[in-house]
């Protein structure tokens, strides 16, 4: 349903699932679990994956907090988008990376939930993209100390606003791991 002319291909989008960012992330292991699942079906169906990373004065370049986990490798064929901001299209080739696909539809996983997720999620659905996130597949952080909810909470907010997302000619949606399909 994208607003994106000639855009008919959907897109594993994979935000920020490096060491620093992921290590200490609610339900980690079966996140990146379902992650790994969803990277090697999307493989196996000729679906684009495309990795985001982040850089900050916390995550610095090349540094062990920045890479991406051991348990998922990108392939050569399969783009990394470096980005500074929580919204993975703001100052990157990202738009340029998912129209070269085709891409109108994007499944998102990865983290923070709270913070690069939600932002990606709303940067895409306003840029025209149908953008669906994938319930159990994205994980925060403990930020109570801030006042914030707990990550749980976080999770299960942003899973039941985002269901119900839409905009004239696009719409977003929350599944499981399980009930993700990469054709519509």
């Amino acid at each position: 349903m994208t607003t994106l002319d000639n855009r008919p291909n959907t897109a594993l989008l994979v935000v920020d699932v490096q060491n620093g960012v992921v290590d200490e992330g609610h339900e980690r292991d079966a996140v990146v679990a379902n992650i790994g699942a969803l990277v090697g079906r999307a493989r196996q169906e000729k679906v684009p994956v495309v990795w985001v990373r982040h850089s900050d004065e916390g995550l610095v370049r090349e540094s062990e907090e920045w890479r991406i986990v051991g348990e998922l490798t990108p392939e050569d064929a399969e783009p990394v988008v470096d980005k500074s901001y929580g919204d993975s299209f703001e100052d990157t080739d990202l738009e340029k990376v998912l129209a070269e696909r085709g891409v109108g539809r994007l499944v998102v996983v990865g983290a923070e939930t709270d913070v690069c997720i939600r932002s990606t999620l709303h940067g895409a659905l306003v840029r025209g993209y149908d953008a669906t996130l994938v319930g159990d597949a994205h994980t925060t952080v403990d930020k109570t100390e801030r006042g914030a909810p707990t990550p749980g909470q976080v999770i299960a907010h942003t899973n039941l606003y985002w269901r119900y997302q839409a905009a004239p000619g696009r719409k977003g949606g929350t599944v499981k791991t399980e009930d993700v399909e990469f054709s519509g």
